[in-house]
């Protein structure tokens, strides 16, 4: 008897630690939980709900895959006519509102947009200023750095980048695609409809405004990322100006009250991506204006560390203008084909003409420095590899305190910290 009184006891200070360290990580397990684990239990989900929906009746408000995917909820519970949470878009064309729940934008779709005068102003001409300054490289902003030079048989590649003080970095890129034309490629850069065939990234987009005399549309895109970074969703405004057969395509953040903001996915506020596209002769030698230049500016603040950004850039983006090129020559087949245009590609032929003289009076009355380019490359390849490998390790520590955002900010400052030393004399 008094052998187990004496076992108890220890048996009790072995399981509480491993009971400790048991709830722990299911905690942590669960914050951070992996898209794999959504995706099983998704299919999992349809599995199920099909095999259940053999033996019973058809109902909207009753349906099993709607009490499998609010399991545990009060919804389920307490009524089972009630939807689940979604975003909203108005939609007063219809008279009625278009929902998107968050387990519905796999497959990217396109819903009908409002006819909207009023959103003409989401793009000005204050915008077209800058992109023209941005072209001519008199925007007054820090040197550009030369990143990549490469180039395929029909296509050719250049890209530069540049670090502001305050904001995130920008990039700058000059594409030459060759037997293509300017007003094709405009299309190509517009046409939501087409964009999944070659964009992966790209997981749903709604037309939510647009205007039909200037051509100005307000797109509502969801957008997929690694597994350290979660989905994030844009609401972007663009236009496109003609001067002289060339455009000025203008794509940037904007607000939009009717698309309320939610805590996932992730709202990009800032954001800029814009295009000059032109018709240029042709590398080999012809004389004729058989090839296309395009144009590049582009920045954005997806809200993590800018050093991990730049070295996802560097590393992803040559296979991003690889798939540009081979969704391009599909389009051009496509569109071949005599197959009917898309919305946002007829959006794209609706431009705002103006003479070049005009043009040069916008960019006449500021006098900026000209952004000059820097020959040499980018830090050293070490430098930026301990950077990153310091970065990666903090951000997997962060998504797994994904609920704590002081001890996000604490952790990222130590980041900081730590990557600034790399930086002092030695």
């Amino acid at each position: 008897m008094l052998l187990e009184e004496k076992q108890f006891p220890d048996t009790m200070l072995y399981l509480v630690p491993f009971w400790t360290a048991f709830l722990v990580g299911i905690l942590v397990g669960w914050a951070w939980k992996p898209k794999w684990v959504e995706l099983l239990t998704q299919k999992l989900s349809s599995v199920v709900s099909k095999s259940l929906e053999l033996s019973l009746p058809s109902s909207s408000s009753m349906s099993p895959m709607f009490c499998l995917k609010n399991f545990g909820s009060s919804s389920c519970l307490n009524s089972l006519n009630v939807q689940p949470e979604a975003w909203v878009i108005d939609n007063r064309e219809q008279g009625k509102s278009l929902s998107v729940s968050p387990s519905e934008y796999d497959n990217s779709s396109t819903s009908r947009p409002v006819v909207n005068e009023g959103c003409a102003s989401a793009i000005t001409e204050e915008d077209l200023k800058h992109l023209c300054q941005l072209v001519e490289m008199r925007d007054g902003g820090p040197t550009w750095m030369h990143m990549m030079d490469r180039s395929t048989p029909n296509m050719s590649y250049q890209a530069w980048r540049r670090d502001p003080k305050t904001s995130p970095p920008q990039y700058r890129s000059r594409t030459v695609f060759e037997n293509a034309t300017a007003r094709i490629v405009r299309d190509f850069f517009w046409d939501d409809e087409f964009r999944p065939k070659w964009d992966d990234m790209l997981a749903y987009s709604a037309t939510i405004e647009e205007c039909s005399t200037t051509g100005t549309m307000v797109v509502q895109w969801i957008r997929k990322f690694p597994f350290f970074c979660s989905d994030r969703e844009y609401i972007i405004g663009r236009r496109i100006w003609e001067v002289d057969r060339s455009y000025y395509c203008v794509t940037k953040g904007v607000t939009c009250a009717s698309v309320p903001r939610r805590s996932k996915p992730r709202r990009v506020d800032l954001y800029y991506s814009s295009w000059y596209i032109r018709a240029v002769e042709s590398k080999r030698g012809n004389g004729q204006l058989t090839a296309c230049e395009v144009l590049l500016f582009h920045h954005e603040d997806m809200g993590i560390p800018w050093e991990i950004a730049k070295l996802g850039v560097r590393q992803g983006i040559w296979g991003t203008v690889k798939k540009i090129e081979a969704g391009l020559c599909a389009y051009q087949k496509e569109r071949e084909s005599l197959a009917s245009l898309s919305q946002s590609a007829y959006m794209a032929q609706v431009n705002t003409k103006i003479s070049m003289e005009y043009l040069i009076s916008l960019e006449s009355n500021e006098d900026l420095s000209r952004s000059d380019v820097d020959s040499t490359s980018e830090n050293s390849l070490a430098q930026n590899i301990s950077r990153a490998l310091i970065y990666g390790g903090l951000i997997v520590l962060a998504c797994s305190l994904d609920h704590g955002a002081l001890s996000k900010a604490f952790i990222f400052g130590m980041g900081r910290k730590l990557t600034d030393r790399g930086n002092w004399p030695s």
